[in-house]
């Protein structure tokens, strides 16, 4: 049995307090086993452990460019992603076309199924095993690199969005770790963070995610537009980023910051 399934004994713990305690158990003790994840394989068991631990139907990592080549690890079937590849779904699915235009999380709910092969290929996919629902998680690098971390499930609306509430922060984590691990396996000498930001750097990039204009970011920090340009020069500098929302990209992909 992998350390990611054992779990102490809650004889000594206030009942109010298990569901809690077990939340934050499930989540460190999945990035304690992807800390010591050494192979492609040791991230695929984690993967499958991942998808069981938080009872969803898939979980999928995917990266398109990490030195050179595609990797991924995943829980769909062999023959949906054969399929997948066969009819070239990836010229319809939202998804995809969502991660490309955003960095933030997306729940599939708000992404745009109204074209027909859009939604002949989710009833496809749902056949399949995918599950109705999903929130998927785009990855940037500062070399090029692309990924998307993804859970889907079959569930109702209501429970979909009960899921998402209390699970939403863990999955952030949790996909930026993987990539950060798996980088770290796939292509060690890539995606170095050169310099690390400043406090102010940190929440000038985190209010411009959040989408703040410049006034208002610098209302908040209480500094002027200028000394508020001289933070996000830094930090684009720092990040290595050909502009800012490279910069907050990067910052996001490397978890410098996060919703």
């Amino acid at each position: 049995m992998p350390s990611f399934w054992l779990q102490p004994s809650w004889a000594d713990y206030p009942e109010q307090k298990l569901v809690q305690v077990a939340k934050v158990t499930k989540l460190e003790t999945f990035l304690n086993s992807l800390e010591a994840s050494q192979t492609p394989n040791d991230i695929q068991t984690l993967i499958e452990s991942l998808r069981d631990s938080y009872g969803v139907s898939n979980a999928i990592y995917h990266a398109v460019n990490l030195d050179g080549a595609p990797y991924a690890a995943l829980t769909y079937t062999p023959e949906w992603m054969d399929r997948y590849q066969e009819q070239q779904y990836v010229k319809v699915d939202p998804v995809v076309r969502g991660a490309l235009q955003h960095f933030h999380p997306m729940d599939w709910k708000r992404l745009d199924w109204s074209g027909r092969g859009s939604r002949e290929f989710l009833g496809e996919a749902v056949d399949a095993g995918v599950g109705n629902q999903g929130l998927s998680i785009p990855i940037r690098g500062p070399n090029g690199q692309f990924a998307l971390f993804t859970i889907n499930h079959d569930a109702s609306d209501s429970s979909w969005a009960k899921f998402s509430a209390e699970n939403k922060r863990d999955m952030m984590l949790i996909s930026h770790y993987i990539h950060k691990q798996v980088v770290n396996i796939v292509c060690p000498e890539g995606d170095r963070e050169t310099q690390s930001l400043s406090p102010r750097e940190t929440d000038t990039l985190k209010y411009l995610s959040l989408g703040f204009s410049r006034g208002q970011i610098a209302e908040k920090l209480q500094i002027s537009e200028h000394t508020l340009r001289v933070y996000i020069d830094s930090a684009r500098h720092k990040l290595g980023a050909l502009n800012t929302i490279h910069a907050v990209t990067t910052a996001f992909s490397r978890g410098l910051i996060s919703f």
